[in-house]
């Protein structure tokens, strides 16, 4: 479990038969932008059961502040645009929602 307190959720939902083209393009012209700007990812992955097409990404943040900070770093990012163009005609859309971190007891170790 992320120790971050929002995590920024996102789900791209990638044109048919275009997920190995999309994978390879944010590899090779995002990630290296996003881990300057964003640092690490807490995960990635595809849909398997469900909608599909979908290509999911997770990245933590210790507040909104944070969170709008390394998003315009990533936006202002000379390297960003490239990635943008590439990708372009391989979305079909974006979901972006900010979740923030629950604090159950349930999921404490007891001691």
């Amino acid at each position: 479990m992320s120790h971050k307190a929002l995590v920024d959720h996102r789900i791209y939902t990638i044109r048919l038969r275009k997920m190995g083209e999309f994978l390879e393009v944010f590899n090779r012209l995002a990630m290296p932008v996003l881990q300057e700007t964003l640092g690490h990812p807490i995960g990635f992955w595809t849909s398997w059961v469900g909608p599909q097409n979908q290509f999911v990404h997770l990245w933590g943040y210790d507040d909104l502040a944070d969170y709008e900070r390394r998003s315009q770093a990533r936006d202002a990012h000379p390297a960003f645009p490239a990635y943008l163009a590439a990708s372009e005609h391989l979305i079909l859309s974006q979901e972006t929602r900010l979740i923030r971190a629950v604090d159950l007891a349930v999921l404490k170790p007891k001691a």
